[in-house]
């Protein structure tokens, strides 16, 4: 039972001498997992960023065209430039010009977003590459 124990304590103290011994063939395959993780997460982000950017584009397209169509029933049930149809047109512009405003600053918004994912993962990368 003694001998057992002994040449067991002895294999683990062999088996961590070497495997300590070579840190570099450690720290190889860490650093091609991450660059290799890194490289996928970035193209996840850039799709991402292209998706939110679609969806936001036709979010916008739905308000103008909903605001179009509304203008355009005040502009046949109402006689031509009345206060109501005026008011409609008004409130149309303003709602089509707020849904440009709104889908460039979202867009800006998504961008920053993915730039700071994508820096993160640049730092990540580098730390491991050290």
């Amino acid at each position: 039972m003694a001998n057992t124990l002994l040449c067991l304590v002895a294999i683990a103290f062999v088996w961590q001498g070497a495997f300590f011994s070579e840190t570099n063939a450690i720290a190889a395959p860490a650093t091609l997992i991450a660059a290799d993780v890194g490289d996928q997460i970035q193209g996840a982000a850039d799709e991402v960023r292209a998706r939110s950017k679609d969806l936001i584009r036709d979010t916008q397209d739905k308000v103008e065209k909903t605001a179009n169509k509304n203008a355009a029933k005040v502009d046949q049930a109402d006689d031509e430039g009345s206060v109501v149809e005026r008011k409609a047109l008004r409130d149309r512009d303003r709602i089509e010009k707020r849904a440009s405003e709104d889908a460039d600053r979202t867009e800006k918004a998504v961008d920053n977003s993915m730039n700071a994912v994508k820096g993160m993962v640049e730092n990540i990368k580098d730390a491991f590459s050290k």
